[in-house]
């Protein structure tokens, strides 16, 4: 009878040694653990790979990462120069070839892109947003366009950074090629006034003005306050009176430089909706007593995040403000995709 219950158990699997562990695992403080594999680990991020719930990232502080166990072949236990010792040589050759060309692919997989973008821009928070388009009908079109934006936000301060390019060419023609970088400082006061600057520069180096080529170089800044009339988690509402400063440079031969100052009064409104999405957008518009011109500009944006790391936007941005007959107005609508880190 012992005879039969051990053989039992040696066909069962019962009297085999334990399983090697092939996969890595993510402990977290509290001891709950997740199998998968490690893709990256930076001084304060971890990326792992879960079996169950997909790509996670973890902060070093709440977990630490057992690596899987190496595999039990050894050369020791096979007699060198015979066919077994050759075939465990290409067996273990290929598994390098593969960790190499899976580490080579890590590398460029959104979870780490945005990962090692969080760890190097630090307390800043962003967006990486890019749109490409050709269009081949009665004109060959192609659109492009790359932006930067960085946020952070204090108890009273939030400051913002922008950085975007707008390039357009028609039959080989180039119609928009336009680099601008914005900045925000705003400072929010008790009793639910603020006061904000918001310096502007815009390089057009494809502006025509009837024809004739007007490239330019504008600084705007803005100096103004205002009102929170709503802020809470869900919606914002914001009015406010402003002083601008205008400073343009026409840099086609001959050029020149004018200044000009010019009064407006602005709304800023976001909303956040279900499904991820968010709806922002900032109306401003112009008089200048001086000049008695006004004028107005306007954007509009939704958003909708798919993932932590990957989003997507619809963008409307329309000008009608010259304020010394030289800066280009535009109308646009853009399509983004991005990666918020």
């Amino acid at each position: 009878m012992i005879a039969l219950l051990c053989s039992l158990q040696t066909r069962s699997g019962w009297a085999t040694e334990p399983e090697e562990n092939t996969r890595d695992t993510l402990v977290y403080k509290d001891g709950d653990r997740v199998q998968g594999r490690l893709i990256d680990k930076t001084d304060k991020i971890i990326v792992f790979d879960s079996d169950r719930f997909g790509v996670l990232r973890v902060l070093v502080g709440n977990a630490v990462v057992n690596k899987a166990e190496p595999r039990n072949k050894s050369r020791s236990t096979i007699a060198p120069n015979t066919p077994a010792a050759v075939a465990l040589e290409n067996e273990q050759a290929a598994e390098r070839a593969e960790a190499e060309r899976l580490s080579v692919l890590e590398r460029f997989r959104l979870s780490v892109l945005t990962a090692k973008l969080g760890d190097f821009f630090g307390p800043w928070h962003g967006r990486f947003a890019f749109s490409l388009e050709q269009v081949s009908n009665t004109a060959d079109q192609v659109n492009t366009g790359v932006e930067m934006t960085l946020l952070r936000k204090g108890k009273s301060d939030e400051v913002q950074l922008k950085g975007r390019y707008h390039f357009s060419q028609t039959n080989k023609l180039t119609t928009t090629d336009v680099i601008k970088a914005d900045g925000l400082w705003r400072h929010d006061f008790p009793r639910k006034y603020f006061a904000l600057y918001r310096p502007t520069v815009e390089w057009n180096r494809a502006s025509f003005n009837n024809g004739v080529p007007n490239d330019y170089v504008q600084l705007q800044q803005e100096i103004g306050a205002g009102m929170n009339i709503l802020s809470d988690a869900r919606r914002k509402l914001r009015i406010g009176l402003s002083e601008n400063l205008f400073d343009v440079w026409n840099t086609t031969p001959g050029g020149s430089h004018s200044s000009r100052t010019g009064e407006s009064l602005f709304l800023e409104a976001e909303l956040k909706l279900p499904w991820r999405m968010s709806l922002s957008e900032r109306g401003v518009y112009y008089y200048s007593f001086t000049s008695a011109k006004d004028g107005w500009e306007n954007r509009i944006e939704l958003s909708k995040k798919f993932t932590e790391t990957l989003s997507t936007s619809i963008r409307y941005e329309n000008r009608q403000y010259n304020p010394d007959g030289t800066t280009q107005d535009y109308s646009r609508l853009k399509l983004l995709f991005g990666l918020d880190f």
